[in-house]
């Protein structure tokens, strides 16, 4: 693993794409972006804060993350 940890600034993640969701909308809006590392861990960051902290996941929480909100475990859009 890395010496990359929650809280990292976004900055220190060099090398890497961010991926803003589809459903962000034309003007950004409030929303995340995502970003895939090597090493196998999930990356986000705020979308209107880009060189700020990120959170870091791993490959089961993240795929317990996306499960849950496929399954609708966070509530509706509204």
């Amino acid at each position: 693993m890395s010496s990359f940890r929650d809280g990292t600034d976004a900055t220190g993640l060099a090398d890497v794409t961010w991926v803003k969701s589809s459903r962000s909308g034309p003007t950004g809006g409030n929303c995340v972006e995502v970003a895939f590392l090597a090493d196998g861990r999930t990356a986000i960051r705020n979308s209107r804060h880009p060189d700020g902290p990120t959170l870091l996941f791993t490959r089961g929480e993240w795929d317990a993350f996306i499960g849950g909100a496929r399954a609708g475990e966070f509530g509706s859009p509204a």
